[in-house]
């Protein structure tokens, strides 16, 4: 998601609730309700923290999300260690999903206080499929994926030299886990918490929700402020990520309550959930909207950049160029796959994608 996208989502976004003053500083925590705790940890990226939570267990704390595996991550956690009213171990370790910035801690805290990592299947081996491609070349597949959505020489040049670095910030996994399902019920301490399994964002994020508290721990799913970063991957290239989003959002409505205060990876805790919810949805239907006119005309992936965004990527920004055409594929996909445009190659390889 672009710049400009993100500020009019603050413009629009639905009156939502935020309980908090200010979210806790880093190294210090905030009770949020009885035996549960917000901590908030470094990430060296422009969305620059990540929210992890501290669940009160027997004899000890379980912690969901970990936060990226960087230097200044593990001198927060071993301030917070330190620091701690109470000195008591860690007793599981939940990741929502297998992104660098919530995983990427999980193997060093499992490791330090000999605890499982719980947390779903797909995301697991997905995370573990991913780390295993550090020092490898980049695979033809990738580099064909990337030209066909119009890169230039210059971008497939530097998505080579970058390729595998997805493992850098991960400390090395637990060579077992504890798998969690979806409608499942666990028992941490005195509550009981539900798996809402949520999918579009990565393959099968874990949400967690515990009705006798009104929490529900959304990790990327929902967030307050901005919206999931929704993409197609060299790996699976005809992929329809959107719909499995779309309906995941109308899943989690359904599930849970209006009255919960929700617990995001990122912003602030916020109510309002079902308004949030709505949003995200209307404002999705209105991008494919734009994009449907834009397509009146043969666009490549590269050319539908500011219908989506509200401007141009600069090629020279990476991470960004990166998320862009993995957005922009999907929202395209998302059409093909219900046969509203149509996909053609030209003599360069490059896709055009039209209205039919």
């Amino acid at each position: 998601m672009t710049t400009s996208r993100l500020q009019r989502e603050r413009l629009e976004k639905p009156a939502l609730v935020y309980p908090f003053a200010a979210p806790p500083e880093v190294g210090k925590v905030i009770e949020i309700a009885p035996g549960i705790v917000w901590m908030r940890l470094p990430l060296p990226l422009a969305l620059d923290h990540i929210n992890v939570w501290g669940l009160e267990d027997d004899n000890g704390w379980a912690v969901v999300d970990t936060g990226m595996h960087t230097d200044a991550t593990l001198s927060a956690w071993r301030w917070l260690f330190a620091h701690a009213t109470e000195q008591r171990a860690l007793t599981r370790v939940f990741v929502t999903h297998m992104h660098p910035d919530h995983i990427g801690i999980a193997g060093w805290l499992t490791r330090k206080f000999n605890c499982r990592l719980w947390m779903t299947r797909l995301e697991f081996l997905n995370c573990r499929v991913l780390t295993s491609d550090s020092g490898r070349q980049a695979p033809e597949d990738g580099i064909s994926f990337y030209r066909r959505a119009g890169w230039s020489e210059a971008a497939l040049e530097s998505y080579q030299a970058r390729f595998g670095n997805y493992g850098q910030h991960i400390h090395a996994l637990p060579d077992s886990y504890r798998r969690i399902k979806d409608d499942e019920e666990i028992e941490i301490g005195s509550n009981t918490w539900r798996v809402i399994v949520g999918t579009g964002h990565s393959p099968e994020h874990a949400c967690l929700y515990c009705a006798k508290l009104k929490l529900f721990i959304s990790g990327d799913q929902v967030l307050p402020r901005i919206s999931s970063n929704v993409s197609v991957h060299p790996t699976e290239p005809d992929a329809d990520p959107m719909r499995e989003w779309l309906e995941s959002l109308a899943k989690i409505k359904h599930q849970v309550p209006d009255d919960v205060l929700v617990l995001p990876s990122h912003n602030e805790c916020f109510r309002g959930l079902h308004s949030r919810l709505d949003y995200l949805a209307a404002s999705q239907e209105r991008t494919l909207d734009r994009l449907r006119q834009t397509l009146k005309e043969p666009q490549r992936v590269i050319d539908v950049f500011a219908t989506l965004f509200g401007r141009s990527i600069d090629e020279t920004d990476e991470g960004l160029l990166n998320m862009a055409t993995g957005e922009s594929v999907a929202c395209l996909n998302y059409l093909l796959h219900r046969g509203e445009i149509k996909k053609e190659l030209d003599d360069t390889d490059v896709a055009r994608y039209q209205l039919r």
